[in-house]
């Protein structure tokens, strides 16, 4: 099992540590409901190193990563990032990804831990165009600070004005005392903030600095287990659970990042299946009564039938509420559509809702 640059400050801090995708990982410091609320009103530091990164470069270098992504890089400028996924040749999803636009004929693709192998392999299979491929994953450290304050809590660490970076776009730059670091305005909260990619033998540096700076913004460590109920409030898709290899991204609600004004893998039949429209799509609930949903757990109609299955679900910490996403045929997958979910046996009353659940 891995571990990242900071594992050693995470032990000290009394995080409870578990593995997940290789990786030796805090999952926990305080308590989910406190380090989630820390995280909606405050400011909180999750270390998630053990995310993959790869530099393509080359004058092909787009035009790879426009064969094997869904989502047109082609609109990308210097500063910007996107979200995209790698579709496979069978319908489904290899990967979720970030691609950034560093320089002309230069990427930086940021994939999940547990597909970093997967994805190398995958996108190097389909490089015919001499692209240069590095793997960065196990040289680079990534701090997720994220909350309403990160802004003014870090701004006193950059000459860069913090604040002036858009959604979805970055800027490379001084940050902590270390130069060349990549501020990045995005995350999987949907409170707000940064993340920032360094060297590893940068990023303990930066976590110091970085708590001395939140110290008086309630700044605390956050573990990953309340990164999962942040996401899951936003309702964004977690590689895994609600999309996978089996997984098209028209069924999971990915339409808006699947381009048909290119060729790419599969975009053949993806274009087919969105003419003919699907049959299955991902939709959030809400539960009525109280009960937590989870992962594989059955949705039924009302009269006992499996038209579904969960793939995400927890008691939200901000709503008190359970809330989840999963599977549906398309007939229940309307707002304000009555679905159960069997928990035990007992058949739990929910409702169809819009994304996302949290609303500021």
């Amino acid at each position: 099992m891995k571990n990242t640059a900071l594992t050693h400050i995470h032990e000290s801090l009394g995080a409870k540590m578990l593995p997940f995708a290789g990786y030796n990982m805090p999952i926990l410091y305080e308590g989910v409901n406190a380090e989630h609320e820390t995280v909606r009103n405050a400011v909180g530091v999750f270390d998630v190193s053990h995310m993959g990164e790869f530099l393509l470069t080359g004058p092909n270098a787009l035009a790879l990563i426009q064969k094997v992504t869904s989502n047109d890089a082609s609109t990308l400028t210097i500063g910007r990032a996107q979200y995209s996924c790698l579709p496979n040749n069978d319908g489904g999803i290899v990967d979720d990804l970030i691609v950034y636009k560093m320089k002309e004929e230069q990427y930086l693709l940021v994939v999940n831990a547990s597909n970093i192998d997967k994805d190398w392999n995958w996108i190097s299979a389909h490089n015919d165009l001499g692209v240069e491929m590095r793997n960065l994953s196990d040289d680079y450290s990534l701090l997720a600070i994220q909350g309403p304050k990160a802004v003014e809590a870090m701004q006193a660490l950059s000459s860069l004005d913090l604040s002036a970076i858009p959604y979805y776009h970055f800027e490379v730059g001084d940050f902590a005392g270390i130069e060349n670091v990549i501020i990045s305005a995005t995350g999987y909260t949907g409170s707000g903030g940064f993340e920032i990619y360094c060297k590893n033998s940068e990023v303990e540096q930066i976590w110091n600095k970085v708590f001395e700076a939140g110290a008086a913004f309630g700044i605390k460590p956050i573990g990953l287990a309340a990164r999962d109920t942040l996401r899951l409030e936003m309702g964004f898709c977690l590689y895994g659970n609600d999309i996978n290899d089996t997984t098209s991204p028209l069924e999971a609600g990915l339409g808006w990042i699947t381009k048909f004004n290119k060729e790419f893998t599969n975009s053949e039949n993806l274009k087919k299946q969105k003419e003919a429209g699907v049959t299955k799509k991902l939709v959030a609930f809400e539960m009525r009564e109280r009960a937590v949903p989870r992962h594989d757990y059955e949705i039924v109609n009302a009269a006992g039938d499996v038209i579904g299955i969960v793939t995400s679900g927890t008691m939200s910490p901000s709503m008190n509420k359970g809330i989840g996403m999963g599977y549906v045929t398309v007939e229940n997958s309307p707002v304000d559509s009555d679905i159960f979910i069997r928990i035990r046996k007992n058949d739990v009353p929910a409702k169809v809702v819009k994304l996302p659940f949290y609303k500021k």
